[in-house]
């Protein structure tokens, strides 16, 4: 056993040998290496347990090799390898240890904080030069803004002129209509509506033909009352005027409307001289561009013949097996107008001002888009309607008899309506507090795409309608406003369903193309130059509603702006729009509601389209900036792009980056076409609704 002298703690089995080579001046005595891990008799253990000599003993002056070895080992001076217990650190060594870490903790911290207070130096050093330009800047916009707004004034007097030029063209439309002498009443006047109401009530035995003759007429003047309502300013309406020409619409919707009641009536006593030879029962047809009858009479009575379906068309009913073998007659009266909506008030005009968009110029201004914005709200509200009343027929029979069901087909003159949620609705005749469409009573609706073929089973008879939702087409995705030609411009607006182009010229829009999902879709607009007015009430009417109201915020999540900045925009970017092409931008979404964010670039017919140049400029309405981000930017910042200043108005702004010719552009534009982009901006309200 080893001496516990060499030995301390005792032996471990299984404990690490090593081989030791040795160079020195006396005898190496060889040894072996022990892995039986029990020491050999006679064997001399050194202190540390590093390996075991040979059975012979070594002189003292060995004894401290394996000693002086390990100290050597411990203070890494050699390569000797060993899995030994650590060397104890003595207390002393320890304190130097962690004065050594404090002292560099110390240091870090230091360097930390000189480091921090150098950054901190430079970023106040950063914010003080970029206060002082933003104030420079500030102060420079401020000295030029009277200049500036003087000069968009000068620019603005075009729409004063528009409207000026409205009035002489509806005072030239009342003088043509008197040198024509057709017969017809100028709705404008009172008397001659009387009048004409009065001779035509006394008037009977008219055919349907004849009747359908007449509508034209009246469906004319009718239209002319809604448009003296829309498109007179409401500075220039009385409050008699509007009630008179509510009257007269009123009066004219009635009246026809009893006429083709007594022209049916006339029409079913020569029933018998009507028969079908094959059938035996009445089948009459009668189509016009407004109206088309379809009319059957129960004449034979037999009960096999439930399923009716008129010739040459699509149009068909099937009734009940009592009603087969009763005397009874059914009209299917298919309008292309609304004849039964009721009229939405006409407000007054206001004696209360908006603000102004300048100071220098506060009057004029104000009167103008108070024209222009209450033009477009009164238009949207009575119109409101027809964005709903897409296709009408109208069932009638002359004994109602309750458990009624009727089955209709149709796909004839299907109006251009766009196939997303429409839903089959019924006017309520009990309904005393004013008429409104409700779905109860129908039922087994169905819809063939490809046939172009609506399915429904009736409770009972009364006006059905087709109904699409007026917001389906909001909010918007995308808009862009683009230069085509001199005083010619491409709206193109995309929606979720569909992509609709308008172009604008001088005081005339028209429907360029429609894309429902990708997919060009033929209109009976396309190709049509109409004025603003009746060019929205025709898209409405056609499915297309692309024109917010003053209740559309309550149906579809918006983008809100404070008007006054809209509007605003709206005006500087109708000037604009003959040589600058603007986009939507995401940006818009981001910042507060009293700006506006959009795309801007000067239009060059020769420039590749691919790849535009777009510049980002944030409107207040009393500010214009050239933003420092672009539209593939990580995050919004309302930074200034370097070598850029502030200006009062869009057109100064752009006028920095602008060419001479395209400035001149804008100067020579025509101010019927400004005006007719501004309204159609107002009406679309594209940086609220998009």
């Amino acid at each position: 056993m080893p001496s516990p002298k060499f030995w301390p703690g005792g032996f471990l089995p299984h404990s690490n040998c090593y081989k030791v080579q040795l160079e020195n001046s006396f005898s190496l005595w060889s040894f072996t290496v022990c892995f039986s891990g029990h020491p050999p008799n006679g064997s001399l253990w050194c202190q540390a347990g590093m390996g075991c000599l040979g059975t012979q003993r070594a002189p003292r002056a060995f004894l401290l090799l394996p000693l002086l070895l390990y100290v050597a080992r411990r203070s890494n001076l050699t390569q000797l390898q060993s899995g030994s217990k650590k060397k104890k650190v003595t207390k002393a060594e320890r304190l130097k240890l962690l004065q050594e870490e404090e002292e560099r903790r110390l240091k870090e911290e230091e360097e930390a904080r000189l480091k921090y207070e150098k950054e901190e130096m430079e970023r106040l050093e950063i914010q003080r030069i970029e206060k002082e330009k933003w104030n420079r800047l500030e102060a420079k916009d401020l000295e030029r803004r009277n200049e500036e707004l003087e000069e968009l004034y000068l620019l603005e007097r075009c729409f004063p002129e528009a409207e000026k030029l409205k009035q002489e063209t509806r005072m030239l439309s009342q003088w043509k209509h008197y040198i024509q002498c057709d017969g017809s009443p100028d709705p404008s006047i009172a008397q001659e509506m009387n009048t004409f109401i009065s001779l035509w009530k006394e008037k009977t035995n008219e055919t349907f033909e004849e009747v359908i003759e007449k509508s034209k007429v009246v469906l004319n003047l009718i239209e002319k009352l809604k448009f003296i309502l829309l498109e007179t300013p409401p500075c220039d309406l009385q409050d008699k005027n509007i009630i008179q020409y509510q009257e007269s619409i009123l009066q004219l919707q009635e009246l026809l409307h009893l006429k083709f009641n007594v022209a049916t009536e006339i029409l079913l006593r020569q029933a018998s001289t009507l028969a079908d030879l094959d059938s035996g029962n009445m089948e009459k047809v009668i189509k016009d561009e407004n109206v088309t009858l379809y009319v059957w009479a129960n004449l034979k009575k037999n009960p096999r013949h439930r399923s009716v379906r008129f010739s040459e068309t699509q149009i068909g009913f099937e009734i009940p097996r009592i009603l087969a073998t009763s005397d009874i007659a059914v009209r299917l009266l298919h309008t292309h107008y609304d004849h039964v909506s009721a009229l939405h008030p006409v407000s007054t005009p206001s004696k209360e001002h908006t603000s102004s968009v300048t100071e220098l110029v506060k009057d004029d201004v104000e009167n103008v888009e108070k024209a222009i914005s209450k033009e477009v709200e009164e238009e949207s509200k009575q119109q409101e309607k027809q964005s709903h009343l897409i296709q009408e027929e109208k069932l009638k029979v002359e004994e109602e008899q309750d458990d009624i069901e009727v089955k209709m087909s149709s796909a004839e003159e299907e109006s251009e309506v766009i196939k997303c949620e429409l839903e089959m609705k019924v006017l309520s005749e009990t309904v005393s507090a004013g008429k409104h469409w409700r779905t109860d009573g129908i039922s087994n609706v169905s819809y063939k795409p490809n046939e172009r073929l609506v399915t429904f089973s009736l409770d009972t008879f009364g006006p059905v309608t087709l109904i699409q939702d007026a917001h389906i087409n909001m909010p918007y995705q995308s808009w862009e406003l683009r230069p085509l030609d001199v005083n010619k411009v491409l709206l193109t607006v995309t929606t979720v369903f569909t992509e609709i182009q308008i172009q604008i010229k001088e005081n005339l829009c028209m429907l360029s193309s429609v894309k429902l999902k990708d997919k060009k879709h033929i209109s009976i607009l396309e190709g049509t130059w109409m004025t603003p007015i009746p060019f929205i009430i025709a898209l409405k009417e056609a499915g297309l509603n692309i024109f917010p109201t003053r209740y559309s915020h309550f149906y579809v999540v918006i983008n809100n702006k404070v008007p006054l900045v809209e509007v605003k925009a709206y005006r500087q970017m109708a000037l604009l729009s003959s040589t600058f092409a603007f986009g939507w931008s995401k940006w818009n979404l981001l910042c507060n509601s009293t700006k506006v964010v959009f795309k801007v670039r000067e239009h060059l017919p020769e420039e590749c389209t691919e790849n535009p140049n777009w510049a980002l400029l944030m409107f207040s309405g009393d500010r214009a900036q050239r933003l420092k981000i672009k539209e593939e930017s990580e995050a919004f910042s309302e930074a200034l792009k370097e070598e850029t200043e502030f200006h009062s108005t869009l057109y100064h702004m752009v006028r920095d980056f602008a060419s001479k010719e395209a400035m001149e552009k804008v100067r020579s534009s025509n101010c019927q076409f400004v005006n007719s982009v501004c309204h159609m901006l107002l009406s679309t309200r594209l940086l609220s609704y998009s």
